[in-house]
């Protein structure tokens, strides 16, 4: 069984839980699924405005289909809550990623 589909059975039961719909937007990003992951990680980064994790895979689905500018969108969110929170690991890998766009 894929790792998503124990969370699809999650967010079916919990639609609004913006926690059981980031774990699916991961699972199907990790699974080749950046289409279908992006609306979950939509959901949960519009749920929650600080939570950065949810920004910065919606940016690299937003790469993976071929959407430059709402990547771009997306990794600035996410790298002012890197910045605004301390977080140099992913600060450094959102300059990368935005370096390369």
């Amino acid at each position: 069984m894929a790792r998503s589909q124990a969370f699809q059975a999650l967010v079916k039961n919990d639609p609004t839980n913006p926690m059981f719909r980031f774990s699916l937007g991961q699972a199907l990003w990790q699974e080749g699924e950046a289409q279908a992951a992006s609306e979950h990680l939509e959901f949960a980064a519009q749920a929650k405005s600080d939570w950065m994790m949810p920004l910065i895979l919606l940016g690299k689905c937003h790469l993976a289909l071929q959407q430059k500018e709402a990547a771009q969108k997306s990794f600035n969110a996410a790298l002012k809550l890197a910045v605004a929170q301390g977080h140099e690991e992913p600060e450094a890998e959102l300059r990368a990623l935005m370096a390369n766009l």
